[in-house]
């Protein structure tokens, strides 16, 4: 019930309004999101990267409801995607979500806004991470995708959620096309004939996924670019010990070499865990999100479990 609460405070406009209100909001958000400005984001990136630790920008945004949103969200992308372009030596690439550049109104939009986007990116030398969203948009999601895969571009990647029943054969089918895959358990409300009830079955599944996506590494003989933008086929995201226990030991069981697989994690949390990975020789990428349009991010990261409330509250002390 606390979950279903927190992800209707996501998407309700006057909590967004009255949280956002609140003078101490921004210092304990600030935590975990890098600033409102791309300057202050590429800061970050800039300090992840001297400890050897790689990024993905995430320009906060999405669910735009007009066309001239979708253009906006679109050109705060080429800004991202420029800033990476005059800095050679930033270990970095993007992230974005489908919603952000007009999939909600209209698939023609977002899918020229989409390719505008990867060949911007291109331009730059760098990579796009497609984010999954809920349900209703996952079918589209995957479609644009393969629209763009067909239209001859490769500099970009998918994310899949565990916790969905479909996820399986969604993870079969892309990776048959060395599609690099982040790996997530999700964050949204689903209903119950399309998501996993139990922790258990979510942790068990995305184990499943985990040597999916590491056997067709191996396959497809990927591994992370030297310029740390692009990404081999698994990209691990989770804070979740256990589950990064497992990805190592199948990796290590199967053959698969160190940069053969990524893991991902948000900026802020777990930086122990992040820098003890790097000195293992794991590549490691934090998930860097920034701007105005924090409160939907935000509210999601403490969705994904009720108790990362007191997580989060934990790590903001504990630095």
């Amino acid at each position: 019930m606390l979950r279903s609460l927190i992800i209707y405070l996501s998407k309700a406009a006057w909590a967004q309004n009255l949280v956002t209100g609140w003078s101490f909001a921004w210092h304990t958000v600030s935590r975990f999101v890098a600033g409102t400005t791309l300057s202050e984001a590429m800061l970050v990136v800039k300090g992840l990267n001297a400890k050897g630790i790689n990024a993905t920008l995430d320009h906060l945004g999405e669910h735009t409801s007009t066309p001239e949103e979708a253009q906006q969200a679109t050109d705060d992308i080429f800004a991202t995607l420029d800033a990476l372009g005059a800095d050679p030596a930033a270990r970095g690439n993007v992230s974005i979500k489908l919603t952000q550049i007009g999939l909600g109104l209209d698939e023609n939009v977002c899918a020229q806004n989409l390719e505008r986007i990867l060949a911007r990116a291109k331009q730059n030398k760098t990579f796009i991470r497609i984010d999954i969203e809920d349900t209703p948009y996952t079918d589209k999601t995957i479609n644009i995708y393969y629209l763009m895969r067909d239209k001859g571009y490769t500099n970009l990647g998918m994310a899949v959620q565990s916790y969905l029943f479909r996820s399986e054969a969604d993870t079969r089918r892309l990776v048959q096309d060395a599609t690099t895959i982040r790996l997530v358990k999700g964050a949204y409300k689903e209903p119950p004939d399309k998501a996993f009830p139990s922790k258990a079955d979510v942790d068990a599944n995305y184990d499943l996924l985990t040597k999916i996506l590491i056997d067709a590494s191996i396959t497809h003989k990927t591994t992370l670019s030297e310029d740390g933008r692009f990404p081999s086929i698994p990209s691990i995201a989770t804070h979740d010990e256990k589950r990064i226990a497992f990805a190592k030991q199948y990796a290590e069981k199967v053959g698969l070499p160190k940069h053969g697989m990524e893991f991902q994690m948000l900026y802020g949390i777990r930086r122990d865990l992040q820098e003890s990975l790097v000195k293992e020789g794991y590549p490691v990428r934090v998930y860097v999100p920034f701007g105005t349009h924090w409160y939907p991010y935000f509210m999601r990261r403490l969705a994904e479990r009720p108790a990362n409330i007191w997580f989060f509250i934990s790590n903001f002390f504990k630095g």
